[in-house]
């Protein structure tokens, strides 16, 4: 189980080679991977600022984490989130669960992304061509 929440960029490859797939006998690998989108609520975005309180956010990412790994048989996963000013087509956000057979991979994958939406302390300034805003919770959850 790992945890990052980080200012700078990741890069897949290099993060599943660091959950060691061949070693811990996944069969299934599940990749979720959030972007920063160049139009939302029908604006045109400039910049997305996440902010966060880092103590208080790592405790929540590793709950949601270990809570996966009690719901279902999972060998390994990664959640990563990045913070600060962010630009269209940025990363944000990666979630990866790897288990020995598929479905527990997909389910835990898809509960871990739910729940940062729900329950993770993240801020969002959203700077579009027009104003800048704080995003309510409900302005990102389906999307």
């Amino acid at each position: 189980m790992v945890v990052k929440i980080q200012r700078e960029d990741f890069n897949i490859s290099d993060e599943l080679e660091l959950l060691n797939l061949e070693k811990n006998n996944s069969g299934g690998c599940v990749t979720f991977l959030g972007k920063v989108r160049s139009k939302n609520n029908n604006f045109i975005v400039k910049s997305l600022e996440i902010e966060h309180y880092p103590i208080m956010t790592q405790k929540q990412l590793e709950s949601i984490e270990s809570q996966a790994f009690k719901k279902w048989q999972l060998n390994s996963s990664l959640i990563i989130h990045r913070y600060g000013k962010l630009l269209p087509g940025d990363n944000i956000v990666l979630v990866i669960t790897t288990s020995t057979y598929r479905q527990s991979s997909f389910k835990a994958n898809e509960f871990i992304v739910e729940q940062l939406k729900t329950r993770a302390t993240f801020w969002k300034l959203e700077e579009t061509l027009n104003k800048k805003y704080w995003l309510k919770p409900e302005q990102t959850l389906n999307n």
